[in-house]
């Protein structure tokens, strides 16, 4: 995990393969580092395993919330769906290469299915959390916290943006 996760240039620094795959993926799918960055901080903070937490009924553990995981904290249904039309079926959540490139394939896809600017971080993230259904279906409008946290994603991108363009990688 990065020690600052607020700097672009430390994660990049601290993690030598990262900058090289996350300027893959954005020549691939043409979605902006500052952007898949600021999604996977939100979504993992950078932590390989994440996982969503545990429920309990009374003290007996029933299952996650989801079966989110990873840097991306992808679903399994849509992970799937990125692996049988990336041609990368033996990628990994737990792989930031393959991160990455999930969430660049899915700011591309959304970007493509609901016309949303591959650089609009706010848009995009309400994408990744509720879906491309979800999304177009304006579900995240009853969900005044998720809006706060998408606020709070295009803040993140707009401060990565800023420090890509000054970073000496």
């Amino acid at each position: 995990m990065p020690s600052d996760p607020g700097n672009l240039c430390t994660i990049f620094r601290e993690n030598g393969d990262w900058y090289e795959e996350a300027m893959d993926s954005q020549k691939k799918w043409g979605s902006p580092v500052h952007v898949t960055m600021a999604i996977m901080k939100q979504e993992s903070a950078f932590v390989p395993d994440a996982r969503p937490p545990m429920r309990y009924f009374l003290f007996i553990p029933i299952g996650r919330g989801s079966s989110a995981y990873g840097y991306p904290q992808a679903q399994d249904p849509v992970w799937e769906e990125y692996q049988n039309s990336s041609g990368n079926s033996w990628s990994s959540r737990d792989d930031f290469g393959d991160a990455i490139d999930f969430i660049a394939w899915y700011v591309h896809i959304t970007n493509k299915k609901n016309g949303v600017s591959k650089w609009d971080a706010y848009s995009q993230y309400l994408n990744y959390h509720e879906g491309w259904g979800g999304y177009s279906r304006r579900t995240y409008k009853g969900k005044t916290w998720l809006v706060s946290v998408a606020r709070k994603v295009a803040s993140q991108a707009a401060a990565y943006s800023s420090q890509l363009k000054k970073c000496k990688l």
